[in-house]
């Protein structure tokens, strides 16, 4: 079989489906492009997908460098683990267009010592749980503009469908029972515009390279009153790699992928602290499992941050998948 044949057959039972942009705290979050880990594909029919990201975010950092703490008056914020589990739904009507649902869960713990004043010891931890249904997307793809079908473009919405707000409290410690912060809620209580665009190429035999794009903005926020009111910012993500498939059942992969977000807005947020670029290197690889089952794991590995404020920030992070084409 050719590279070219064996190309195809994987493509065509491999999901297309959006990335992920999940918010844990600021401008941490998993930038892994689901698209490309699973594969591009223009077959017919429908596709299901489970996806799990894990998060911890237990490292301080500010601009491009970790700190040991904050200037008084600073929020001193300890840890955030947070995790995804989210179930996708793909409709594929023809090779030219692709509709993707995508419903996430979110399980999040979260704690910090408060306000920082170095002239008095640290106070207990607040802690906050909370695990509930997050901000569901729906992204349409048209991918008819070559022959080749290998060159995409999207637009979708993201729902207010996660709670926000004041919907998950502080459950101990000096700060019980009062709510956690608007970017660390399950869902962000705006509806947002995603517009995106993608390419894939096979540049030998055995390899593919491939570069995506997405633009997310919020064009209505129910939170919306004066004094009340909370608007996440602008995130910008873009993903390069390279996959190697010289076997149909074996494909590893390298990522790199890149992430711009712009402070939150309104009396809500902490506009001072949730505002920066990350860029992420992301090996791993996607495995046949079966016939129409295809799975995928990769670690990402941040290289670089410049953070406003100051941000919680993961070491690493996780995700696995699953797909299946029927």
């Amino acid at each position: 079989m050719t590279g070219s044949v064996k190309r195809s057959a994987l493509a065509g039972v491999l999901l297309s489906i959006a990335p992920a942009s999940a918010w844990a705290c600021a401008t941490c979050g998993c930038t892994l492009s689901a698209d490309a880990a699973m594969g591009y594909s223009a077959i017919a029919g429908w596709r299901f997908s489970y996806l799990y990201d894990y998060i911890h975010q237990d490292t301080l950092r500010s601009g491009t460098h970790s700190v040991s703490g904050v200037p008084d008056g600073n929020e001193l914020e300890h840890d955030t683990l947070s995790q995804y589990l989210t179930a996708g739904l793909s409709y594929t009507p023809s090779s030219s267009w692709n509709f993707d649902l995508r419903v996430p869960y979110v399980i999040r713990t979260h704690s910090t010592y408060g306000t920082f004043d170095s002239t008095q010891p640290l106070p207990e931890l607040s802690e906050s749980r909370s695990s509930s249904l997050g901000d569901i997307r729906i992204v349409g793809s048209y991918q008819g503009l070559l022959p080749t079908h290998n060159l995409g473009l999207q637009l979708g919405l993201k729902l207010p469908t996660g709670q926000y707000g004041t919907s998950v409290n502080f459950s101990s410690g000096p700060s019980a029972g009062t709510p956690l912060d608007a970017s660390l809620q399950p869902g962000t209580g705006s509806t947002d515009v995603i517009v995106g665009a993608y390419y894939y190429q096979a540049i030998s035999q055995d390899f593919d390279v491939f570069a995506n794009g997405q633009f997310q903005s919020a064009v209505k926020h129910k939170q919306d009153q004066p004094g009340n009111d909370f608007r996440p910012g602008n995130s910008t993500t873009v993903s390069v790699g390279l996959r190697y498939e010289g076997s149909p059942r074996w494909v590893p992969q390298l990522q790199l992928n890149a992430l711009h977000r712009a402070a939150d807005q309104g009396a809500l947020a902490d506009t001072e602290n949730t505002a920066g670029t990350v860029v992420y290197v992301s090996p791993g690889i996607t495995a046949q499992v079966a016939r129409h089952l295809h799975a995928y794991g990769f670690v990402q590995v941040p290289v670089h941050s410049n953070l406003s404020g100051y941000q919680l920030f993961p070491r690493r992070t996780f995700s696995v998948g699953a797909s299946y084409a029927f």
